[in-house]
């Protein structure tokens, strides 16, 4: 753009386009337009420019994230808890096996 009557359309232009939150001139020679907007659609917006002021290139197209507050960190894990299993006490069985006949012989 190299007069203000040029820049001066070009705000209007950009201005009226569906989506537009801001607009605003930048640059060293204050030469470029930068467009701030949702859903913003640059094909029809370079083509409105390029009607009303013969020339428009796009430089630079970017989503702007906004920052989300940090999250807290995470309250921290307990250790793992050791576990004993008691079992319970297993009992000895005894029997008294007693011989029927005893052998009348017992040298043998």
């Amino acid at each position: 753009m190299h007069c203000s009557k040029c820049r001066t359309e070009a705000l209007q232009v950009a201005a009226v386009a569906y989506g537009v939150n801001s607009v605003a001139l930048h640059g060293p020679e204050r030469d470029k337009l930068m467009i701030l907007g949702e859903g913003v659609d640059v094909a029809c917006l370079t083509e409105a420019l390029r009607k009303k002021l013969c020339h428009a290139t796009i430089e630079i197209v970017e989503e702007v994230k906004e920052q989300s507050p940090p999250k807290p960190p995470a309250p921290p894990t307990p250790p793992p808890q050791i576990i004993y299993c008691q079992q319970p006490p297993q009992f000895e069985c005894y029997r008294v096996v007693a011989d029927p006949s005893p052998a009348p012989c017992t040298i043998m």
